[in-house]
């Protein structure tokens, strides 16, 4: 597939950006102290030991994809809880069945020590059983009754076309509200965690105008990390990555670069340095999804969070 022609039928390329100075270290690494970062079963079976390679008490997602056993997930959190890790397992509405399954679910994860969830709607269009949304889930009262104390619930600053077809937010925002008095009017600490995006200017706006519309619970924004530019491609569209997507675009352009890394140094410092400049701003902290391979984030991160440089290996 030639990916420069299929990027050149999604967006007309643009002018490039000017080159931003890169952000100050002190910056960078606050910004970046408290990451999260994405596993799934297959992958995690990948790192030996995740106390070699991530900081420690690092909260770990685990993505269930549809399909993915529970009892693989279970062991992935057991693993992963078991060597120090904060462990925050997804939870898709549309593939559980109903409310005897998920509250199954919820005491299998509080068996091995996890205590918070990532709700969403999950990626299949149909439903499988009685939920079809997030909010839903929390609607049950499972989680409290379980002592899961953290739910985390999507995001998307560029917008959903499978939320809002239209290409609007009425929706989005619609459900954002609801969760924010879930918020409210409950003892669950949450956060909003974000699609991954590779622009910082929207990603800013979206999470000023959180703000104005009363959404106040903190941002956790996604960052890809580094990967081979077709993959990061590839996986830009199966998300809907929206108009951020030129960033990519106008890489494919130069031949030269379809071969080496891309890697998020240019969004990552913008958004420090809006951070570092506007302590108000409501971006909490950064999940990775380690498109590139769990070794590859954690090595491109380390000279980011310690100043010390490091040679990044991108996987296929």
């Amino acid at each position: 597939m030639d990916w420069r022609k299929l990027m050149a039928s999604i967006l007309p390329f643009g002018r490039k950006k000017p080159q931003t100075a890169p952000a100050p270290q002190a910056a960078m690494s606050s910004f970046l102290h408290n990451f999260s970062i994405e596993v799934m079963p297959r992958t995690a079976e990948k790192i030996a030991d995740f106390r070699a390679i991530l900081p420690k008490g690092t909260r770990v997602y685990i993505a269930h994809i549809d399909g993915t056993p529970i009892e693989d997930m279970v062991a992935t959190a057991k693993r992963i809880a078991d060597e120090g890790f904060e462990v925050m397992p997804h939870f898709p509405a549309r593939i559980i069945e109903n409310a005897a399954t998920l509250e199954n679910w919820i005491e299998r994860y509080a068996d091995v020590g996890v205590s918070q969830a990532l709700l969403l709607a999950g990626g299949v269009d149909v439903p499988r059983g009685d939920f079809h949304c997030s909010m839903q889930l929390m609607e049950t009262g499972l989680f409290d009754k379980h002592a899961f104390k953290r739910l985390h619930v999507a995001g998307h600053p560029e917008g959903n076309k499978d939320i809002d077809p239209k290409g609007g937010d009425s929706v989005v925002m619609e459900a954002l509200r609801w969760k924010q008095d879930f918020s409210n009017r409950t003892d669950a600490k949450m956060a909003i965690a974000t699609q991954f995006c590779f622009e910082s200017a929207p990603v800013i706006d979206w999470a000023n105008r959180l703000k104005a519309e009363g959404i106040d619970l903190p941002i956790h924004i996604g960052i890809a990390g580094p990967a081979k530019l077709q993959t990061m491609i590839k996986f830009a569209l199966t998300c809907g990555v929206g108009p951020s997507l030129r960033v990519l675009q106008r890489r494919a352009k130069d031949v030269t670069k379809l071969i080496m890394p891309f890697t998020p140094e240019e969004i990552l410092g913008e958004l420090a340095v809006h951070k570092a400049a506007t302590p108000g701003f409501n971006i909490e902290s950064v999940h990775f999804f380690p498109l590139g391979g769990i070794n590859a984030t954690a090595e491109f991160l380390k000279p980011l969070l310690t100043g010390e440089s490091s040679d990044t290996a991108v996987q296929a």
